[in-house]
């Protein structure tokens, strides 16, 4: 029996999800996405339209929130519903596995809330450092 791993490890131990062609990394990359956090844990809990989720993401263009839209559908973790009005209304909401990923996000969020003051200390002490 072949017990080569694929692809080759140059470390041992280390998990596959560390090449880029693992199937996982490329999940990891798609939810690890400030854009896509973003999107996820606004729709924890609730459908919004196109427009609720631009006004409530400060600094995403209307092309980057189409394109993370987008993939997150066609990663099964949200999805979009047209309604056939005049004019069209379109909704997004959380698929059960979106879902399964809000709380997580959700948690990842009240992590930075609560650690917050500890990062920015940090990063003055950094950045202190880097200026002498």
């Amino acid at each position: 029996m072949d017990t080569k791993v694929w692809p080759p490890l140059p470390k041992e131990g280390l998990l596959p999800m560390y090449f880029a062609a693992c199937p996982t990394r490329q999940v990891l990359d798609r939810i690890g996405d400030k854009w896509s956090v973003l999107v996820i844990g606004l729709l924890a809990g609730e459908t919004l339209r196109f427009s609720q989720l631009k006004r409530c993401i400060d600094g995403i263009s209307q092309k980057m929130l189409t394109q993370t839209l987008r993939h997150l559908e066609r990663d099964g973790l949200i999805e979009r519903t047209l309604y056939a009005e005049v004019p069209p209304r379109v909704e997004y909401a959380l698929t059960p596995l979106g879902a399964s990923l809000g709380g997580l996000i959700q948690a990842l969020q009240q992590w930075a809330d609560e650690n917050i003051g500890e990062v920015t200390a940090a990063q003055a002490r950094y950045d202190a450092r880097a200026e002498e």
